[in-house]
């Protein structure tokens, strides 16, 4: 299917209006990003780190973790939809929508169709919108670049990622050498 070209200025209800045909479509600042299903090893690196992230907020009771797709609508020109990410959720609230006021981590697995928007259109916006962190795992280079809104530099982790929400009192300890190879040495 054809994008559409004449509509220069996309908003969350016109990404809304699009077919359900196995792509993500993203609207960040009136741009629309499309991407093509993820890989199978894309499925695999996000499903592990999932894993290790609804563990670890099980434990330290802070936060729920959520895989893809499930969208975080920060305004009608800002609609995404992370590989997973990590927000907190009060009993009150109602579940079904995500309240982008309460992302504490957004996590993308990098690949080539996604490069461009996750590291420069998305680590811009969770930046401005005062997501505490935000994470692109790199497969092919074995890294987690980690942003932080406080700090315009990206901190490059192939070792150990440590990550502690302020309402927690532990932090999570991923041994990245761990993680890579378990998804990519399989």
């Amino acid at each position: 299917m054809a994008m559409p070209t004449l509509k220069r200025h996309w908003t969350a209800a016109d990404r809304d209006d699009l077919p359900d045909d196995g792509q993500r479509y993203e609207v960040i600042d009136g741009e629309l990003f499309v991407t093509p299903a993820p890989t199978l090893r894309h499925q695999l690196a996000a499903g592990l780190i999932y894993q290790l992230l609804a563990e670890y907020c099980r434990r330290a009771r802070t936060g729920v973790a959520v895989v893809a797709p499930a969208d975080v609508l920060f305004s009608d020109a800002r609609v995404v939809e992370p590989d997973v990410f990590v927000m907190l959720l009060d009993a009150g609230r109602n579940p079904e929508r995500v309240d982008a006021r309460r992302l504490l981590l957004a996590v993308e697995v990098l690949s080539p169709s996604t490069a461009r928007a996750d590291r420069v259109a998305k680590r811009t916006l969770y930046r401005e919108e005062g997501v505490p962190e935000y994470w692109i795992v790199d497969l092919d280079a074995r890294t987690i670049e980690r942003s932080t809104p406080a700090d315009p530099r990206v901190e490059v982790l192939s070792d150990r990622l440590e990550w502690q929400p302020s309402d927690a009192v532990a932090p999570l300890s991923l041994d990245l050498v761990e993680y890579f190879a378990e998804v990519l040495d399989r």
